[in-house]
């Protein structure tokens, strides 16, 4: 028999689901309430086994939110979240056909509390003093499914209609059943208790959720006061402390502080509308807002800044006499000095300027300003107009904070005759830069001039990051170090003067090439060659790139031995091909590429081990409970490639118990070769139920073992206390039929089959036209006589054996009773024998125990045999073919039970002609 079937997957569930609605327009609905845990597992057949991948999608966005491989994967959520509602979809392939995808939308269902919000609306009449005052009362909660809302007044049901002064009313601006109360003009009885009830109807046992809301004459929205100023403005270091009270509202209004940040610092404390935050740093510095709320009217806010002090980042530059085109300073010519921080808040900021440590005053010689804030903020000038020898010395410009306590910053520039303008250059051998992937490099641009400005590095050849991920570096010494270089990293790099602590003129810049080698990238990296001995292997390894890539050699070596080497012409890869696989020929082949940098490798581990067998799975565990503590199984597998290596000779069968250590193993011989997709089957006896095994397979070639498979195996029968009264029963329906096998020394074999056998076209009055229940879908077991079989051909049905084990123990030396009953349906002019034998340890010593020949119409009938085994035994099924094709037998619902028939039919009818169904018990 060969097996491959394409997957089918079903969805079932366990878990704590409210209600399943099944099937609906193809989807199923899976509801659960929010808190529970939800199980969906993807049952699946197909062979080989299918993958199985769960997977959600929200809208758009495909949410893969698990990766498995796990068969009959169980998607587990425990305490589900209304966020993880939506589909959920398995997927399972096997590489045949496409894949299985089956879908259920998951609805959680879940109630929050309900909030009462009050509006006040007050109508001014004109010309007259008097208010008409109008409440809104509405009433909002979270919900799935949609809530049905309820108002009371005190004890009192209100509805529409109810009372002249209520409206109750759906705004059409709100999805769903918000259901909103209208007071019109309040009159005293409207000052009471008012109850809002959200109700999901039960669904899910999702209780009612209430709040109630006491409206009063004295009920206000809220207001507050800060009791701070705006802006604040602190010390770094300082504790500030927020003081927000409330000056009104009824209900009492809730505090509660917000920065805009969007979070508070998580050093700060709150407690009754105060807001304390210790140690105040420069990153806490923004608004900070006063929420006041009571659900009465709009919360109320209000919000102050507040601004850390900071003075950062002194920096200067020499402009030289914009009116002549020379960067040089000269006697006689303007030059001017400019310095800028960074300070916080910019109108503390104060600048003074030195000359060689003493105060300078602005004159008409030397100007002092400050830059318009909104061209360079935080930037003062010293203009020297027409510079003398005099002049020369060291200006020093100081800023600081009116507020004080933050240290202040002093810059020190020198003019003088040695006060030139940068130069940039590179020094000799050091462009272009080669190094190798993984060292640390310096590029290096020497800086002359006089005072040194700051180097800004960048890439030349493209718009990319430098390695720290920034568009532009900055160095202060001309040196760009990179630690580690990768490959990526080769090009051109730039350095160019900044006017920062130099000249402000236009910039100097040069520019560096770096070159990065690298040993050669290569194909496959690693790869597993199967192969069976006396075939070919060939291996490629290709080259992808390298750096240098002229001269590139190769070599490859099987273990340490060298078999072949040699260099690259115009080819990028290089193949090594063993004509005939000996068995030192199995091992590790590698593949060095070389350059002057180092190898690149590509490894081939070629080997004669047999792929791993595919357990089939699309049959439920086959039982028979002959015995009250064991059970069997019929292990079924294909194999994987099965004429990829050296004939498999035999499969290692390794059994443990789960819980346990020990493996109990026993080799399996395969005769002949095995085809691919052939089903092969090994019956697991002596099983204790209701234990759980865990079975191994391990194909053996004369390589010596190959990949194995594991699988579980389970008991899933039911236990009963009184197990001799658990009959053995089989009526064909699955199909490793109960255990059943077929004789290997017959001429044919009976087929198991459903409705009607017969081809109506050549033999109309022959077989059976359904089984034994009359049903067209059910099965039972048949002997074809068409074709090629000839007159006398016999087919042999063997059942599983059986064990005796008497009610009571002691009295084995009367041997129990068996009441052995079948179904039989005998159709057609040609009918052959037919027996039923008991078994010894070989077919020639099984013993007739009942037999039957000839027509007996188009009718199921049943047969009952007492038997009285000594020892373990098995039943034999045997039919003969008659002398022409209008005949076929089947059998059905076959059982086996403890003590004597009941008024047994009788054993033997004969016929003519003398033609016999035998079925005969068989001892081991």
């Amino acid at each position: 028999e060969i097996v491959r079937s394409p997957p089918t997957v079903r969805i079932v569930h366990s878990g704590h689901a409210c209600n399943v609605e099944e099937e609906r327009y193809s989807e199923r609905v899976y509801t659960i309430r929010e808190g529970e845990t939800l199980e969906l597992t993807c049952l699946v057949t197909g062979h080989p086994r299918p993958q199985i991948r769960w997977t959600k999608t929200a809208g758009s966005v495909s949410d893969r939110f698990q990766d498995s491989s796990v068969f009959n994967e169980t998607l587990h959520i425990a305490k589900i979240q209304r966020h993880q509602g939506g589909r959920y979809y398995c997927k399972a392939e096997n590489g045949l056909g496409s894949p299985a995808i089956k879908s259920m939308r998951v609805d959680v269902y879940y109630l929050d509390e309900p909030v009462v919000t009050v509006h006040q609306s007050i109508g001014e009449a004109k010309e007259q003093f008097y208010y008409e005052r109008t409440v809104f009362l509405r009433c909002v909660a979270n919900s799935n499914p949609p809530i049905r809302y309820s108002w009371y007044r005190g004890r009192d049901v209100l509805s529409q209609g109810s009372d002249k002064g209520v409206e109750i009313y759906e705004p059409f601006f709100t999805q769903g059943e918000t259901k909103i109360l209208k007071l019109k003009n309040l009159r005293p009885k409207d000052y009471a208790n008012y109850s809002c009830i959200a109700s999901v109807r039960n669904v899910c046992g999702i209780a009612d959720r209430r709040v109630v809301f006491r409206l009063t004459n004295k009920t206000a929205p809220a207001s507050i006061k800060l009791l701070v100023e705006d802006p604040i403005v602190v010390n770094p270091g300082q504790t500030v402390s927020l003081v927000c009270i409330s000056t009104g509202g009824e209900p009492a209004p809730s505090l509660a502080w917000t920065s805009g940040s969007g979070s508070l610092p998580e050093k700060s404390l709150m407690k009754e509308g105060v807001l304390t935050l210790p140690a105040i740093a420069s990153e806490d510095a923004g608004v900070y807002s006063c929420i006041a709320s009571n659900n009465v009217g709009n919360p109320a806010k209000k919000s102050t800044t507040i601004i850390v002090r900071a003075l950062k980042k002194g920096r200067f530059w020499i402009t030289p006499d914009p009116y002549h085109n020379d960067d040089n300073i000269q006697i006689g010519r303007e030059v001017k000095i400019s310095c800028q921080v960074e300070a916080t808040p910019p109108e503390e900021l104060q600048f003074s300027w030195l000359k060689n440590g003493r105060a300078l005053r602005s004159s008409e010689r030397m100007v002092i300003t400050q830059t318009d804030p909104d061209i360079s903020p935080g930037t003062t000038n010293l203009d020297i107009i027409d510079l003398k020898f005099t002049d020369f010395g060291t200006y020093t410009c100081v800023a600081a904070l009116r507020g004080g306590a933050i240290p202040e910053i002093s810059i020190d520039v020198n003019i003088s005759s040695t006060t030139v303008p940068p130069n940039l250059t590179v020094p000799r051998g050091k462009s272009p830069m080669a190094v190798r992937e993984g060292e640390t490099v310096e590029l290096e641009c020497l800086v002359s001039g006089k005072p040194k400005p700051i180097i800004l590095w960048s890439r030349a050849d493209k718009e990319a990051p430098m390695p720290d991920g920034s568009m532009q570096m900055e160095s202060y010494d001309g040196v760009l170090r990179i630690v580690n270089v990768s490959r990526e990293m080769s090009g051109s790099y730039r350095c160019q003067t900044s006017q920062y602590n130099g000249f402000n003129v236009k910039p100097r810049e040069a520019v560096i090439e770096l070159i990065v080698h690298y040993p050669p990238a290569v194909e496959p990296v690693w790869q597993e060659v199967r192969q069976g001995l006396g075939r070919q292997v060939s291996m490629n390894c290709r080259v992808l790139r390298a750096h240098p890539s002229r001269v590139l050699r190769y070599e490859w070596r099987l273990g340490s031995r060298l078999l072949h080497a040699g260099t690259f012409d115009s080819r990028d890869d290089t193949d090594y091909i063993v004509r005939s696989l000996a068995r030192e020929g199995y091992g590790e082949y590698t593949c060095d590429v070389i350059n002057e940098v180092g190898p690149g490798r590509c490894t081939f581990l070629v080997t004669g081990k047999a792929y791993p067998p595919e357990f089939y799975y699309d049959t439920y565990s086959p039982l028979w409970q002959n015995r009250p503590r064991v059970y069997g199984y019929k292990l079924q597998w294909t194999q994987m490639n099965p004429s990829g290596v050296d004939r498999i000779m035999a499969y290692r069968l390794g059994i443990r118990q789960t819980g346990q250590q020990r493996w109990w193993e026993q080799e399996i011989p395969v005769e002949g070769n095995i085809q691919k997709g052939e089903l092969i089957a090994h019956n697991l006896t002596e099983l204790i139920r209701p234990e759980v095994y865990v079975v191994r397979l391990t194909p053996i070639t004369r390589f010596g073992e190959g990949d194995s498979s594991t699988r579980v195996v389970t008991y899933s029968g039911t236990i009963k206390s009184d197990l001799h009264c658990t009959p053995f029963h089989c009526s064909f329906e699955e199909d490793p039929i109960c255990m059943f096998t077929q004789d290997k020394n017959d001429d044919f074999d009976w087929t198991r089959h459903s409705a009607a056998t017969r081809d109506t076209k050549y033999t109309p009055n022959t077989g059976p036209s359904g089984d034994r229940s009359g049903s067209k879908q059910g099965f039972f077991m048949y002997i074809e006589t068409s074709r090629p079989r000839k007159d006398g051909d016999t087919a042999r049905l063997l059942s599983p054996k059986f064990n005796v084990a008497p009610k009571n123990p002691y009295s084995i030396t009367s041997p129990p009773a068996y009441c052995f009953s079948f179904y039989y349906h005998m159709y057609g002019k040609h009918i052959g024998k037919s027996h039923r034998r008991q078994k010894g340890q070989s077919t020639s010593d099984a013993s007739p125990v009942w037999s039957l020949s000839g027509n007996q119409g188009d009718r199921w009938r049943q047969a009952k045999i007492s038997i009285h085994p000594t020892a373990s035994f098995q039943v034999i099924f045997e039919g003969i073919r008659g002398p022409g094709i209008e005949g076929d037998i089947a059998i059905d619902d076959v059982t086996l039970e403890e003590g004597e028939c009941p008024d047994p039919p009788s054993n033997r009818i004969c016929q003519s002609p003398p033609a016999i169904f035998y079925i005969s018990t068989k001892h081991s």
